[in-house]
């Protein structure tokens, strides 16, 4: 609880001192939005953090090698991923549930196995150096692109691209009579989730001196996913709420190490139990609510009452 009082009575301090931690929330905030554009559009997707290692390996390739500024580094890394999500999602993309999910974890580690342990240019497994790392001046920009992409999120619904993925995500069969190209917007989202991983990974790359590939393994991807979970993938504002409570809460415990993934796991029990649709907003499927009204013959019935989805 000490990191809490430190916050509450001296913010500048708390920030001082932890840095690092502050710069990981915000990294995974944007590891968990670019999963929130896959999941609103009703695909369960775990390929971004393979997507991520994309946008980190080559903003550090591309300062190791041609000593490229981050903002080069990041556009490299995002269109990189762009190309990967486009390639991965053609074929996959067919799949539905936990057969997407399946094919799409196996994404990454494929990349992570077969790409970065084995190509001398990734190091073969040992890390790379990063020599244009700056950890204390990246923070600030790792926040603004938080509050960039949640914006961004937040008006997604609002768009004809949000409207279309809503639909999709309730019903594809009615959305394809609706004459909605179903593949295509799939596939739409599929990318711009890529894009953003590969973002937040050329940032995360840019906070840190050294990268490795244990950083892009299978844990972080559920990880991410439970982000999502936890803060409610309703609405844009979950995932960020999810990604900073999970990140913060080992450190809140701290003075009790052996209890922290206790902890954690009851946090995650309590939520699911309770409130299935996340600390806030609703689960994305739910675009309708019940409300009571009389009915002919008086008594009170249930109908349903539209409601936005994602607001």
């Amino acid at each position: 609880m000490e990191l809490l009082r430190q916050l509450l009575s001296d913010p500048v301090a708390f920030y001082q001192a932890n840095q690092l931690l502050v710069a990981q929330c915000g990294v995974n905030a944007l590891l968990a939005l670019s999963l929130w554009v896959t999941l609103f559009s009703g695909q369960l997707t775990l390929a971004n953090v393979g997507f991520m290692a994309v946008g980190g390996y080559t903003a550090v390739l591309l300062a190791i090698h041609l000593h490229a500024p981050l903002a080069l580094g990041a556009a490299a890394g995002v269109g990189l991923a762009m190309l990967a999500s486009l390639l991965i999602g053609l074929p996959v993309l067919r799949l539905r549930g936990v057969f997407l999910a399946i094919a799409t974890i196996g994404f990454g580690e494929a990349l992570r196995f077969g790409v970065i342990l084995n190509l001398p240019i990734t190091g073969q497994g040992q890390g790379l150096t990063n020599p244009g790392a700056s950890p204390a001046g990246g923070i600030p920009l790792v926040w603004v692109s938080v509050a960039v992409l949640l914006w961004v999120c937040w008006r997604l619904p609002r768009t004809r691209a949000g409207q279309a993925w809503a639909a999709i995500r309730e019903d594809e069969l009615a959305a394809a009579s609706g004459g909605i190209d179903v593949a295509h917007y799939k596939l739409a989202a599929f990318v711009l989730g890529g894009a953003m991983a590969g973002y937040a990974g050329a940032v995360d790359a840019n906070l840190n001196f050294f990268i490795d590939p244990t950083e892009y393994g299978a844990n972080r991807a559920v990880l991410v996913l439970v982000f999502a979970v936890l803060g409610g993938i309703g609405s844009a504002w979950g995932p960020v709420l999810g990604a900073v409570v999970l990140t913060v809460l080992p450190e809140v415990v701290r003075g009790a190490a052996s209890w922290r993934d206790v902890a954690a796991g009851i946090v995650l029990i309590l939520v699911v139990v309770f409130r299935p649709e996340g600390m806030i907003g609703r689960r994305p499927g739910e675009s309708r609510r019940r409300r009571r009204r009389p009915g002919p013959d008086g008594d009170g019935r249930a109908v349903e009452g539209a409601a936005v989805a994602g607001s």
